[in-house]
C-alpha cells in the first residue's frame, strides 16, 4: 500500500523532477517507509512505500527490470501473487524478491495488458514500456485504489490523490458544474471519471489507459459485473453454501497476503464480526479496534455493547477508544485536509481518529465495507423495491439527497445545470446485463457508486495515517456471486441474508439478529454549538461568498435550522455545503 505518481511528457521535453518530488512528498502519509524517483526520457516515477510484503530494500519502488526494460509504481495489493509467482517460473523467469510488485512487472511482459485479468486484490499502478515508449495504466476492479490524473497537450500527470496533482501545479481548479450536480444529488459522490475540478479525472474502475510518447490514448474496459441469474437453478441452501466457500477463500487470501501483523476493525456489526470469526482460529492473538463518540440530541454514538461482546467471545486483543466530540472539531481540519474529494458521510471522520489509533498497533487491517452494497443491507434497498413507477423515480425517490428543482435553489446561476445526475442514473439502470430492477440498482451501487463513497473513505482515512485497509467483502468473485444471487434471497430477513445465515452460529446471535446500526458522529448530524458555529463562519466567509457557488437565501434558510434538513438518507444539508466548501479553502484555495 503506497502513494504513487508520475509524468509523460509529449513535448520530447524532460519532467521537472522539482514537481515530482512535490507531488510525492503531498504522498508521504500514504507510504512512510520509503521515497524513490525514476526517469527515462519523457517519463519520471514518484513513490512513496508502505512496507506490507517483502520487507526488504529489494521491494522498494519504482522497481525497474533492465532486462525486461520495464518500470512500475504500484499502489494496493495482489492477492494471489504466490500463484502467479510460481506460474510465471514455469514461463522461464526469475526473481530477486519475494512481494507482489515483481509479480505485475513479470505478468505484464508475459500477458502485456491482460495481465489486469489474472490479479485478485486492489491496485492502481503504472508501467512504463522502455521497448515501446508506452505508459501503461491500471485500476482494480471495483476501484478499491484510486488512481488520478490531468491531461493537457504537453503532458499526462497522474497520482493516487488529487491533492499530489495540484501541488505540481497547472491544473485547471474551476468547478466542474455536471461533477457539482452529481455531488450534491449523490451524497458526496462523483462517479468516475470526473471529479469536481475541471481539470483532474479519474480512472474508472476496471479499467486501463495507455499512452504513448506522442499523446495516442487507448482506453479499455477490462471487467463487468453480470447480475443475471445462472442457467442451472440454485436452491437456498446451495446458495448459501456457495457464499461460505467464496467468502472463506476471500478472507484467507486478504489475511495470507501480508508479512505483518493483520488485526480488524471492529464496528460491532454483523460485517465485521464475521470476518472477526473467520480470522480467530487462524491468528495467535487477533488485534480489533472500535471507536464511539458523545450521544447528541438522544442519538447514541457507540456500538460497544455488540464490539465487546464480540471481541470477548473471540478472545481478541481488543482497543476501544471513545472520543470526545471537542476532539472531533479539532480533527476535522486534517481529516478534511485527507480527503481526495469532499466526502459527506459522517464517518469519515469516525474513520479518521480510528485510523490514527490502529496505526500504532499494526499497519494491516481487515475492514467491512462493501458487504451491505453487494448483499442489500441498507434500508433503502426494501423501500425501492416496493416502489412504483419507473427505475429512475424508484431509486431517486430513496436515495436522492434533493430532487433538481431543490439543486436549482441552491446553487447560483452559474452553476446551474439541467438534471444531469438523473440522465446518468437512468442509464446507468438501463444497462444490459441485469434481471431485475434490484439487480440494476445492486450492480450500480457496487461498481459505480460505492467507489466513491465507503471504499474511498477507507482508503483516504487509513491511509492518512500509513494503514492498510483490506476489504474481504470486496474480493470480485465473491462480488460476482452475489451478483447472481437472487434479490429475494439478499433482501430476505430486512437485508443481507446470506451474510446473516453464514454467520448463524459463529457469531453470537444477539449481534446477527441485532438493528443495522452505522458507524454514527451524531454532532455531525444534529448541527449544534460549536459545530453550528464552525459551520456558519465558514458559509459566510468571504471566500465562500466570492466562490458564489451557493444561494445565500439557501445558506440562510439551513443555517436558521439545521436540524429541519436532512437528506433521505438522513444526512444534514448544512454539512454537505459546509464541506465542500472547508474542502475547496483547505485544498485548493491555497494553490491559487
Amino acid at each position: 500500500m503506497c502513494g504513487i505518481c508520475g509524468e509523460l511528457r509529449f513535448d520530447q521535453s524532460a519532467p521537472d523532477m522539482a514537481v515530482l518530488q512535490r507531488m510525492t512528498a503531498r504522498l508521504a502519509r500514504r507510504g512512510p517507509d520509503h521515497e524513490g524517483f525514476y526517469s527515462d526520457g519523457a517519463l519520471a516515477f514518484g513513490h512513496r512505500r508502505l512496507a506490507i510484503i517483502d520487507l526488504s530494500a529489494g521491494a522498494d519502488q519504482p522497481m525497474v527490470d533492465d532486462a525486461l526494460r520495464l518500470a512500475l509504481v504500484f499502489n494496493g495489493t495482489i492477492y494471489n501473487y504466490r500463484e502467479l509467482r510460481a506460474e510465471l517460473i514455469e514461463l522461464g523467469y526469475a526473481f530477486v524478491t519475494t512481494g507482489d510488485s515483481e509479480v505485475i512487472l513479470k505478468a505484464y511482459h508475459a500477458w502485456g495488458e491482460h495481465c489486469v485479468s489474472r490479479f485478485y486484490g486492489m491496485f492502481a499502478f503504472a508501467i512504463w514500456d522502455k521497448r515501446t515508449g508506452t505508459l501503461f495504466l491500471a485500476r482494480d476492479r471495483l476501484g478499491i485504489k484510486p488512481l488520478y490524473h490531468t491531461l493537457d497537450g504537453e503532458r499526462l500527470r497522474f497520482a493516487s490523490t488529487p491533492q499530489a496533482l495540484l501541488a505540481g501545479g497547472g491544473v485547471d481548479i474551476r468547478i466542474d458544474p455536471v461533477a457539482l450536480h452529481q455531488h450534491f444529488t449523490l451524497h458526496g459522490v462523483v462517479p468516475a471519471p470526473r471529479t469536481l475540478l475541471s481539470g483532474i479525472r479519474k480512472l474508472p474502475p476496471a479499467h486501463t489507459l495507455s499512452f504513448s510518447a506522442t499523446g495516442e490514448v487507448a482506453q479499455r474496459c477490462y471487467w463487468t459485473l453480470d447480475a443475471t441469474r445462472p442457467a442451472d437453478t440454485l436452491s437456498e441452501e446451495e446458495w448459501l453454501n456457495a457464499t461460505r466457500v467464496v467468502l472463506r477463500r476471500a478472507v484467507e487470501r486478504h489475511r495470507l497476503a501480508s508479512d505483518v501483523p493483520v488485526g480488524v476493525l471492529l464496528s460491532g456489526g454483523l460485517d465485521s464480526s464475521l470476518l472477526v470469526a473467520l480470522l480467530a482460529d487462524h491468528v495467535d492473538e487477533l488485534n480489533t479496534f472500535s471507536i464511539g463518540f458523545e450521544a447528541v440530541a438522544g442519538e447514541a454514538a457507540d456500538e460497544f455493547e455488540y464490539s465487546d461482546q464480540v471481541a470477548q467471545h473471540f478472545k481478541t486483543r481488543h482497543h476501544k477508544y471513545a472520543v470526545p466530540n471537542a476532539d472531533v472539531l479539532k480533527y476535522l481540519p486534517d481529516a478534511i485536509a485527507q480527503m481526495s474529494e469532499p466526502m459527506a458521510s459522517y464517518d469519515v471522520t469516525a474513520f479518521y481518529l480510528l485510523g490514527e489509533k490502529v496505526s500504532q498497533d499494526v499497519k494491516v487491517v481487515l475492514a467491512g465495507q462493501g458487504a451491505d452494497e453487494v448483499f442489500g443491507g441498507y434500508f433503502w434497498y426494501p423501500r425501492m423495491e416496493a416502489e412504483s413507477g419507473t427505475p429512475l423515480e424508484r431509486f431517486s425517490s430513496h436515495y436522492f439527497d434533493r430532487d433538481h428543482a431543490e439543486y436549482l435553489e441552491m446553487v447560483s446561476d452559474d452553476y446551474a445545470v439541467p438534471d444531469v445526475t438523473a440522465a446518468w442514473v437512468s442509464a446507468q439502470l438501463e444497462l444490459p446485463g441485469a434481471d431485475e430492477f434490484m439487480d440494476e440498482v445492486l450492480r450500480l451501487d457496487v461498481t459505480r457508486l460505492m467507489v466513491d463513497d465507503p471504499v474511498k473513505r477507507v482508503d483516504n482515512m487509513t491511509m492518512a495515517w500509513g494503514l492498510e485497509a483490506r476489504v474481504p467483502f470486496l474480493d470480485h468473485e465473491l462480488v460476482e456471486l452475489a451478483a447472481k444471487m437472487p434479490v429475494s434471497l439478499k433482501l430476505k430477513e430486512g437485508g443481507k441474508f446470506p451474510l446473516k445465515a453464514v454467520s448463524r452460529g459463529l457469531v453470537p446471535d444477539a449481534v446477527i439478529d441485532r438493528p443495522k446500526g452505522y458507524f454514527p458522529v451524531p454532532a455531525l448530524k444534529y448541527v449544534r454549538g460549536e459545530f453550528l458555529e464552525t459551520m456558519r463562519t465558514i458559509l459566510n466567509s468571504d471566500a465562500c461568498i466570492k466562490r458564489g457557488l451557493y444561494r445565500r437565501s439557501y445558506v440562510e434558510k439551513l443555517l436558521a435550522d439545521p436540524e429541519a434538513y436532512l437528506t433521505r438518507i438522513q444526512g444534514s444539508k448544512l454539512w454537505h455545503l459546509a464541506l465542500l466548501e472547508w474542502w475547496l479553502q483547505i485544498n485548493v484555495d491555497p494553490i491559487n
